[in-house]
């Protein structure tokens, strides 16, 4: 599988696009990501629950009528496009099992409720497991390879989870939109987010292109290096 972590930033680093008030800057970034041809995309819990417009665990409850078994499950194989949500305490309370016209995947870690999963059974949503209590993404990225056949697979956010991929050396190319502006905002998120007790190394990166685009807008591309 290839992996981009495609990413927007603005000068400083900051990646969160509140308050920029660019109308060019989103169409920029979706314009972009739809150029990898991508057979599935990733984000967040916290991006996923913008883009589900739901309250936070707000699905039914009492619908598991006993224990589920933690095993991955497909409710679709021959999806055009797979969105894939890093999710591991099942939280984001989708409305259908499609998300921006892709189905939907939820990673989960095996301690959510069973009530979660039977939701997601009953509106046809799929789920995978990546881990006990956390997200073992190795495992996840092998268990999208081999079940869904997905070849490219682009990360789009956010910070923690592009992060996640680049510490874990499952990136294989990283984009970055530098949009013409510095946010200044300490509190705010830089495009690529480590803790500390899970930081390995820097990754080492080679440019493969620079290419401008309108309103002063920079397009990086990275491969990492070997």
């Amino acid at each position: 599988m290839h992996i981009v972590c495609h990413m927007m930033s603005s000068i400083d680093g900051r990646s969160l696009t509140d308050n920029w008030n660019l109308d060019f800057a989103s169409p920029t970034y979706e314009d972009t990501a739809a150029r990898f041809k991508a057979d599935a995309w990733v984000c967040g819990r916290v991006t996923m629950q913008e883009i589900s417009h739901g309250k936070d665990r707000d699905y039914p409850r009492g619908l598991a009528k006993g224990p589920i078994a933690r095993t991955d499950h497909f409710a679709k194989r021959d999806a055009s496009q797979y969105a894939i949500s890093i999710d591991p305490k099942g939280r984001v309370a989708w409305k259908s099992n499609t998300a921006l016209d892709s189905h939907i995947v939820e990673v989960l870690a095996e301690s959510v409720e069973d009530d979660y999963l039977a939701y997601l059974q009953s509106i046809d949503a799929s789920y995978v497991f990546g881990g006990k209590d956390d997200i073992e993404l190795k495992r996840v990225v092998d268990t999208l390879e081999r079940e869904l056949k997905i070849g490219k697979l682009i990360v789009e956010g956010g910070g923690h989870v592009s992060g996640a991929f680049v510490n874990t050396q499952l990136a294989d190319e990283v984009s970055v939109l530098i949009i013409p502006l510095v946010d200044g905002r300490e509190a705010h998120t830089s495009s690529f987010e480590i803790a500390m007790d899970a930081w390995r190394k820097p990754a080492y990166l080679k440019l493969e292109s620079v290419e401008k685009l309108e309103h002063d807008v920079v397009w990086l591309r990275y491969t990492r290096k070997s």
